[in-house]
């Protein structure tokens, strides 16, 4: 079962010779005001540049309202991990398979910014892989905003490669205007 832990207390020991445990961990209910609060932390600041403030309220609120973050639970077709460092909860990654056959998207992957740069996101990404491999997938996709260029850096790296460009409407006259970037896993 999942502990519940509050993102404004003190973070791990940044260091990552002084960590002591990384695990991810299935999502439960006990779990959603918890990853809902670091959401809200991480999304405002890693997006506030990119979107408003409103869009980023809207989103947050569609996707880690109770009965989003219900739908991870027990599922066979989507996941939702969460990451903790020494106990904290620091981040969280989600997947799911598509409509396409073999293939899985990447619908989530945050850290804390406090983190970044240590390999965590990394440890994500491979945990996901290995399950769309697991799953018969040859391929992983994910969207990304166009103009979130850490992040398109971060998956150009990891091999990833721009499909497509797409706009989503996402209700209330908001849009998401996006890469479609996919891995080959064969």
């Amino acid at each position: 079962m999942g502990v519940t832990c509050h993102t404004s207390n003190a973070m791990p020991n940044t260091t990552p010779a002084t960590r002591r445990s990384i695990e991810l961990e299935p999502l439960t209910p006990a779990d959603f005001a918890a990853v809902a609060e670091l959401a809200h932390r991480i999304w405002h600041a890693h997006y506030s540049s990119i979107i408003t403030h409103e869009q980023i309220d809207y989103m947050l609120g569609n996707r880690f309202a109770a009965d989003g973050l219900a739908r991870y639970v027990g599922a066979a077709d989507r996941w939702m991990e969460l990451l903790r460092v020494d106990g904290v909860l620091v981040g969280y990654c989600s997947w799911s398979l598509t409509a396409q056959p073999a293939e899985m998207k990447l619908e989530q992957l945050y850290v804390v910014p406090e983190l970044h740069g240590q390999g965590l996101g990394k440890r994500m990404m491979q945990r996901i892989e290995i399950d769309a491999r697991a799953h018969g997938c040859r391929s992983l996709v994910l969207t990304v905003n166009k103009h979130n260029q850490r992040s398109i850096e971060v998956y150009l790296h990891s091999g990833f490669v721009v499909r497509e460009e797409a706009v989503f409407d996402i209700g209330r006259g908001y849009v998401m205007d996006d890469y479609v970037m996919s891995l080959d896993l064969q």
